[in-house]
């Protein structure tokens, strides 16, 4: 809940920011573009862009507690995303 609490505050923090740099009609901007830096990251350590033999030697030259941290990591990623795309979005249509 952290991490929500953590992204919420950014998004609010990136509307406030682009509303003063560039006015309300792009309220979205710097919310949206810290969701989708925190979605990639999140996409980058959960291996997803990765192909099949990369994930397999992966697999088998980390360890557990690796393994723990980066899915914790990416986890985090992506709980600090999620708030930050949801507010873009909404921003985008108001």
């Amino acid at each position: 809940m952290k991490y929500i609490g953590i992204g919420t505050m950014l998004s609010i923090l990136g509307v406030i920011g682009s509303i003063l740099i560039w006015g309300k009609e792009e309220a979205h901007l710097l919310s949206g573009l810290l969701g989708g830096i925190f979605l990639v990251s999140a996409m980058l350590m959960s291996g997803a862009m990765a192909s099949g033999d990369r994930m397999r030697a992966n697999l088998a030259t980390e360890t557990n507690e690796d393994r723990n941290e980066r899915n914790l990591l990416m986890n985090n990623a992506l709980l600090l995303a999620i708030p930050n795309i949801i507010v873009a979005i909404f921003a985008y249509y108001l």
